[in-house]
């Protein structure tokens, strides 16, 4: 498949720059992939899928508010921060995109309004930056310095400001783990009533951590898909998740539904040589597209995605591509909310 076949168009309106209050009372669309259907149902009614034993992937990654603001020494430029990922605690590493690069060198110091104060000491790419905090307290301490400052990084194709309700509501009720740039934005959905009935019911909700770094919105640049190239994120998988997902895999009862696709990329990059989840800590840079064959992942439950996003590339391998295409169609005739704070849809 090519790039340009993930090209769709759809009107501005659609993009939704809330989200849906209570948060299940989003749209779900259901996606039945045997029979090719398309049923319209509220995100709550999703209890409704699922039975007693099977198990329910989630993302406990938490984000953090990785955009800062800051002014270079001498000059005062005001200088825009991203943190993507600390490289070394012990040190006060981190990896950033600054802007505008331009004005930005190895050697000059970064000064923010709270009194913490940054040196750049590489160049990564154009715009990518490694920096070290002249700080002397804790990791803890250093969090807490960049949170006072920190704006949640809510995508830019929301257009409005970044308002400080947005630290909760770009969060997931499943959020632990702080580390991610930007939200697993399926997991927006879940109330912890939600959470609470499908417990009730049998269900096994468990975590995987992956931290979304900005290479899962990568703007992907070939026509050749084979061609293009992921950046790495950390990722976790627990051995009671293993086990949990290995025991549904094996019950012809049960299934196992990825909340995402974080989580999918997640399960998908710790096989066993028996095609069974694993148990790992690790960094994947998994791309998942058309015709990837998957072997943990057997529901997802998703939003509406970008166009040419390697997030509706990995939908499109599960759902076929044809399907997702007649989904989407039907999204926008229908006038679902889309992307980050948008509706939803499960695939079965």
């Amino acid at each position: 498949m090519k790039l340009s076949h993930f090209l769709y168009e759809y009107p501005a309106s659609l993009v939704a720059k809330y989200p849906a209050e209570p948060r299940d009372s989003a749209r779900l669309m259901v996606l039945n992939r045997a029979e090719k259907t398309i049923e319209h149902r509220v995100f709550s009614d999703i209890v409704d899928y699922f039975n007693e034993g099977d198990v329910l992937i989630v993302n406990d990654t938490q984000v953090f508010p990785a955009r800062l603001y800051g002014n270079k020494e001498k000059t005062g430029a005001r200088i825009e921060v991203f943190l993507l990922r600390e490289l070394n605690s012990e040190s006060r590493l981190w990896d950033v995109i600054v802007d505008p690069a331009r004005k930005i060198r190895i050697g000059n110091k970064l000064y923010f309004e709270n009194g913490l104060v940054a040196e750049v000491i590489d160049n990564t790419t154009s715009r990518g930056r490694t920096i070290r905090f002249v700080f002397e307290g804790s990791n803890e301490e250093l969090y807490e310095k960049i949170d006072e400052i920190g704006q949640t990084p809510i995508p830019p194709y929301i257009k409005r400001a970044v308002e400080p309700e947005d630290r909760g509501r770009y969060q997931t009720v499943f959020a632990e783990h702080r580390g991610a740039v930007a939200a697993p934005t399926a997991g927006l959905h879940f109330t912890p009533e939600l959470v609470g009935k499908l417990i009730d019911k049998g269900v096994n909700v468990t975590p995987v951590t992956l931290h979304v770094g900005l290479g899962t919105f990568r703007p992907v640049e070939v026509e050749d898909l084979t061609k293009h190239r992921m950046d790495s994120e950390y990722y976790h998988i627990p051995p009671e998740t293993a086990d949990l997902a290995n025991k549904a895999l094996a019950s012809p009862d049960n299934s196992v539904t990825a909340v995402g696709t974080t989580v999918v990329r997640a399960i998908e990059s710790s096989l066993s040589a028996a095609n069974t989840l694993k148990p790992t800590i690790g960094w994947t840079d998994k791309f998942i597209y058309p015709q990837y064959e998957f072997r943990i992942t057997e529901r997802i439950i998703t939003n509406f995605h970008m166009p040419k996003s390697t997030l509706l590339m990995l939908v499109a391998a599960f759902a076929d591509y044809d399907f997702m295409r007649e989904a989407y169609d039907v999204a926008i005739k229908e006038k679902y909310r889309l992307f980050s704070f948008g509706d939803a849809m499960i695939i079965i």
